[in-house]
């Protein structure tokens, strides 16, 4: 008889600068989510300025995490995204990995076309969508394009375009706490105030099921901001005018955190588990440190 069981609908969104030298976890999540020995995976460098080195790369990792197969997919164009051979391999893949760089270029070269929309059908049918920096941001309906830095919210301080629509209702921003997006993400949520603002540090991933379940992977947090009931000015401020945003509920969320994007709420946290990424997060560092020291 077939399995009626619906299939679970999985991203993984990472906030840039990723562990790719020691531990790997986020990157070995990922692999694993895809089917491991079985995943048959794809690269889409198309946001970076380096393709082919992204591709070298992460192909790499993925291969010696165990991946059957590992290709990759880079229009130069928007016709060229139309391609049918660029879309079968889509097609085919159980797991698709949208490398940084200019997010601004991933949504003018892919959405709104056929491999935007072969994206979409693989999400939809089962497949893991993995997005690190830009391809983080492009996971939205609306994607932080471009914007200033800094703690405080301004008015017209951010810029939003279309995105890929696999993750509704959530704007999201990447390495949240290392450039200081705070104010950025408060000034948007504050002008859509129906949105949930998500920021995730840079070796940190949310991981999605279903649109709804959240849990944080890495060594940082995953910062959401949910202004429904908040107060704002942003209909009144004139430009760069600092924003008033009363009464928003922020949520930090390390390693351990389970949380409902739904209702916005922390569904759980295991402390224990979390202590735990403590020292892995160490170990990482002092692989790190003796990786770079081989080059000197």
């Amino acid at each position: 008889m077939p399995d009626d069981t619906p299939l679970s609908r999985n991203l993984l969104i990472i906030g840039g600068a990723e562990d790719k030298v020691g531990r790997v976890t986020i990157l070995r999540r990922f692999v694993r989510l895809a089917g491991g020995r079985k995943s048959s995976l794809v690269i889409i460098p198309t946001a970076s300025s380096v393709p082919d080195e992204v591709v070298d790369v992460y192909g790499t990792i993925f291969s010696r995490l165990g991946s059957a197969t590992v290709d990759s997919v880079d229009p130069p164009t928007r016709q060229a995204s139309s391609d049918p051979d660029l879309v079968a391999t889509i097609d085919r893949a159980t797991g698709v990995f949208i490398s940084g760089g200019n997010q601004l270029k991933l949504s003018q070269l892919i959405v709104g076309t056929p491999l935007g929309a072969a994206l979409q059908r693989a999400y939809q049918r089962g497949a893991v969508v993995a997005g690190t920096s830009a391809g983080a941001s492009i996971m939205s309906t609306f994607m932080i394009s471009m914007g200033d830095e800094g703690v405080t919210p301004r008015q017209r301080s951010s810029q939003l375009t279309a995105g890929l629509g696999l993750l509704p209702g959530v704007i999201i921003d990447q390495h949240f706490d290392q450039r200081a997006r705070y104010g950025r993400l408060l000034s948007l949520v504050a002008g859509s105030p129906n949105l949930l603002g998500m920021g995730i540090d840079e070796d940190t991933a949310a991981e999605i099921q279903d649109e709804r379940t959240m849990t944080v992977v890495g060594s940082g947090a995953v910062f959401v901001v949910d202004a429904r009931a908040a107060t704002t000015d942003a209909h009144l401020a004139r430009r760069d005018a600092p924003l008033l945003v009363s009464g928003a509920t922020v949520h930090t969320l390390p390693l351990g955190a389970t949380f409902d994007l739904e209702t916005a709420t922390l569904t759980s946290f295991d402390e224990n588990y979390a202590d735990a990424s403590i020292a892995s997060s160490r170990d990482r560092h002092d692989t790190a440190t003796a990786a770079a020291a081989l080059h000197h």
